[in-house]
């Protein structure tokens, strides 16, 4: 039965409430009684609420026993005539999902020598069939899949079907859809249907990484895979590739190290990509006639195949990704995986809403699916089955994969209870894995104090969120390309400078802090979103020469480094990344996304001095205290004429009993008195290392325009 078969309609909207739509063109819209009919047994329905729905008499009923899922229901009325119950928002109640819900870890597809079991959780499907097809394409077959409890149907067939393609083909509301499964592991090019693998024959064992003990003791490399190596000049082999990302000891420009082996020697922790789960909108057989950055969600748990050598071999770029990982990890850096757990590409087409209707996604108080995102959908988190779904999916990306952290893309649209699980399993599964989200406040139909966001970060601890007081303070605000922020000259931002510098725990703002604790404030002053900081630079600063663009951008990125929380920098931003001015590059071509390798031989002095901030923030843990409790005792305000500011560390392991931190962004040298003694300078204008340079016996010092200084007190 179709749609246009139906004299009315009628729809399943809660465990024991049925809503039917009579058309005012049959029988006016009028009747009196309806019923469940049962086999040979028709339950009346009690009707609740009657009222007008243009074109449509609405009829609210009330159905006294429980509707079998398994089956397809008629409703009939008083002129004979019957209806199938459509299932309608019954999926969206608590009472659903409590009754529907699988804890169990064997979804998807398992093979072994002999045997292959396939698992689907569809509790609203009537039938639910499989459709194989042989590796080469020549044999198809289609199997009806059994149902059995909690929604969940099952294929089992006595052989080894490695490399088979299969898909689901579900019938709901009496409309057959096909579908990929949504916990494939494996897919044929631009994920047209699932692919059968055995992960075991990928696996690798993880090697043995430097200690990490806690987080604000990382610094995050953010990189997209293709980026990171398609310049042409970036030496790498492999352009653009999995492959690629993965070489070592490539050379660019005057022989300098490039790729994998300069972010080692540049000294980060930690490796952000982005998204590098299966997406949308790049052709993978044509990979390099289109470019994205990722964040158009396919299937979860697959590789993207534009980054691999071989997109129609299903285990390429399993076997590629855990190479490039397996690398990255030799060189004692770990891997943060961008996940994008929030939307999906396109709702209606997706795995999800074919397979179960309605339930994996959030909608309005009209019906309608809600836009947080701002992409057409938002995925519904906080129903268990989908909450299932990410713990799931991310374990698998953990011991599958070897991840060692997340950032979770518009986090903010998740809720408090999935996130706070995520961390205990997380915790569970390894220790030291990093959470890092996105926690803007959007306009998704969740509670607000359910919400995954700043606002509630009190109730995620264990997870870090980006700090946009703290990237709007520095370099100015981000969506006003004019403003100049802090470290540009601005001394109108010179209180919330101290506050975002000592970890925005509202040490200068008397207690109204933004987060609790260091470790929860990702300090950034440059992504891949918006303009790199160099193009806004060359806005705000539209006269000034290079030189002096080039001390307002090293001062920035300084900031970043040596402020208590988490440090995140952009790739390329050591060697003043430029995207020609575009502030919005998701789809660009390569030319303005691709990381300029010859911008790293140009700039070498910049990441030199960097390097030596690095390993300042790296030897002294004064710049990376682990507590509020901490910050409050050890750090010092030097009282100072604005915007010059001046902090004091004590209690410092090591060489020193005290430290001296001094910001000058003006445009004049600023004489400042410290207490006399000999003082050893590891920072100035030029010259930066964890080792001191230099030592000094004076009264005063003198901080050159735009920089900093780092000096200590043995």
């Amino acid at each position: 039965m179709i749609s246009n078969e139906r004299q009315f309609l009628a729809y399943l909207d809660e465990m024991n409430i049925i809503t039917i739509l009579l058309p005012k063109s049959y029988h006016n819209g009028q009747a009196s009684s309806f019923f469940l009919s049962c086999g040979l047994q028709n339950i009346p329905l009690k009707i609740n609420e009657k009222s007008q729905v243009d074109p449509y008499i609405k009829y609210i009923c009330f159905l006294s026993k429980e509707i079998s899922f398994d089956r397809i229901n008629w409703i009939m009325d008083e002129y004979g005539e019957r209806t199938d119950l459509q299932i309608g928002a019954v999926i969206r109640t608590t009472e659903f999902d409590e009754k529907f819900f699988y804890s169990g870890d064997d979804l998807g597809v398992r093979c072994e020598e002999n045997q292959t079991q396939f698992k689907l959780w569809a509790p609203t499907a009537s039938q639910v069939e499989l459709k194989l097809h042989s590796p080469n394409g020549t044999l198809s077959e289609t199997s009806k899949m059994k149902r059995g409890e909690k929604g969940i149907w099952t294929a089992l067939f006595p052989c080894d079907l490695e490399y088979y393609h299969y898909s689901y083909h579900v019938c709901i509301n009496q409309k057959w859809n096909e579908a990929v499964d949504p916990y494939v592991t494996a897919v044929t090019p631009n994920g047209e249907l699932g692919v059968i693998v055995k992960m075991k024959k990928t696996y690798r064992p993880k090697p043995k990484l430097p200690p990490f003990q806690h987080p604000v003791d990382a610094i995050i490399y953010e990189t997209h895979i293709r980026d990171f190596t398609i310049h042409p000049n970036s030496g790498v082999q492999n352009k653009g590739l999995y492959l690629g990302a993965a070489e070592k000891n490539t050379k660019g420009k005057g022989g300098q190290l490039t790729g994998l082996s300069y972010l080692k020697d540049l000294g980060i922790t930690h490796i952000e990509f982005l998204p590098f789960h299966d997406f949308a909108e790049v052709d993978e057989i044509e990979k390099n006639k289109e470019y994205n950055w990722g964040y158009n969600p396919l299937h979860y748990n697959v590789p993207d195949g534009s980054y691999s050598s071989d997109p129609a071999h299903p285990y390429a770029r399993i076997v590629e990704l855990k190479q490039l990982i397996e690398q990255v990890h030799h060189e004692g850096i770990r891997v943060i995986m961008d996940a994008v757990y929030n939307h999906v590409y396109n709702r209606e087409q997706s795995s999800f809403e074919k397979i179960v209707p309605g339930y994996y996604f959030r909608h309005n108080e009209f019906g309608l699916p809600s836009n947080g995102t701002g992409v057409g959908n938002d995925l519904a988190s906080e129903r268990k089955m989908v909450r299932k779904y990410i713990l799931d999916s991310i374990r698998f990306w953990i011991e599958e994969y070897h991840i060692d952290g997340l950032r979770f893309d518009l986090m903010g649209i998740m809720d408090v209870e999935t996130m706070n699980e995520v961390k205990k399993m997380c915790d569970r599964l390894a220790e030291g894995i990093l959470l890092v989200g996105e926690g803007w406040n959007l306009n998704t139909p969740l509670p607000t104090e359910e919400k995954a966001s700043l606002l509630n970060q009190a109730k995620i601890p264990g997870i870090a969120q980006f700090n946009d007081l703290f990237r709007d303070t520095i370099k100015g605000n981000t969506f006003n390309l004019y403003d100049k922020g802090y470290a540009f000259g601005n001394e109108h931002y010179f209180e919330a400078a101290m506050e975002v510098i000592t970890g925005s725990i509202g040490l200068y703002t008397n207690g109204n802090s933004l987060f609790n604790e260091p470790s929860q404030s990702v300090n950034y002053v440059e992504c891949h979103d918006n303009h790199t900081m160099w193009d806004k630079l060359q806005a705000c600063h539209q006269n000034a020469n290079e030189s002096m663009l080039m001390k307002y951008h090293r001062l920035a990125t300084s900031i970043v480094l040596l402020s208590q929380g988490i440090p995140f920098l952009h790739s390329g931003q050591e060697f003043f990344r430029t995207k020609n001015g575009v502030g919005n590059s998701y789809h660009s071509p390569d030319s303005v996304n691709q990381l300029d390798w010859d911008r790293k031989w140009k700039y070498t002095e910049n990441i030199d001095y960097l390097k030596g901030i690095i390993e300042i923030r790296k030897s002294y843990a004064c710049f990376r205290m682990s507590t509020a409790a901490e910050i409050r005792r050890n750090i010092h305000t030097i009282p100072l004429p604005s915007p010059v500011l001046g902090f004091s560390y004590q209690n410092i392991l090591g060489d020193f009993y005290e430290m001296i931190l001094l910001i000058n962004p003006t445009l004049t040298r600023q004489p400042i008195q410290i207490p006399t003694g000999e003082w050893f300078v590891l920072a100035d204008e030029s010259i930066s290392s964890a080792i001191p340079s230099r030592n000094i016996r004076t009264s005063e010092i003198i901080v050159e325009p735009i920089c900093l200084i780092i000096i200590g007190k043995k």
